[in-house]
């Protein structure tokens, strides 16, 4: 049985900022906001301090955290920055970042997903299959999208498949199912 190869969720951008929560919609009447995480780091909002939130309009501030509190399945939140419901309806949809330095270290084997999209994939002898451009997330395992020269392959994320993963030179190395890029260019294929 083949233990996956687990990339963490974080929608990050390429930049040095990447996306820990996404803002729900405001909570109550002091501009806290109920957040669901982008991130399956256990605990990841309490200790919090400064964040940068980013609101789809792309208007950006960086604020103190004031109080972190979980919900269910989200947590609440509250900012020095918003302090009442219009203020926090304006990040509704938007993003809390942190500084990527601040993104603890993965267990062996787990990576962030912004550390993974971007990366050329290459088969076990050299040659080169594109660009992993998307991960799914699917019931048994994460599926790298990887596309590149008039195809997308989509490679299963378990370790049985993923024979390495570079981080700093930006470089997977997989070990592909017989037959898989024999079939015509432009489909979808899956290993």
């Amino acid at each position: 049985m083949s233990h996956p190869v687990a990339p963490v969720a974080s929608s990050a951008e390429q930049s040095e900022l990447i996306a820990i929560g996404r803002i729900v919609k405001p909570f109550g009447i002091k501009g806290a906001v109920r957040v669901l995480s982008l991130s399956s780091v256990p605990g990841r909002f309490r200790g919090l301090t400064k964040v940068t939130l980013v609101a789809p309009s792309g208007r950006s501030v960086t604020t103190t955290v004031t109080q972190v509190r979980e919900d269910r399945d989200s947590y609440v939140v509250a900012f020095e920055a918003l302090t009442n419901p219009d203020e926090a309806v304006a990040f509704r949809g938007g993003l809390i970042k942190i500084p990527r330095e601040q993104a603890p270290p993965l267990p062996e084997g787990q990576y962030y997903e912004f550390d993974l999209i971007g990366m050329t994939v290459a088969d076990e002898t050299g040659r080169r299959l594109g660009t992993l451009e998307e991960i799914l997330e699917t019931s048994s395992n994460h599926v790298f999208v990887v596309r590149g020269e008039g195809r997308e392959v989509l490679i299963p994320a378990t370790r049985g498949v993923v024979a390495s993963v570079d981080v700093a030179a930006r470089a997977m190395t997989v070990r592909l199912v017989e037959g898989l890029l024999d079939a015509q260019a432009g489909d979808r294929h899956a290993v």
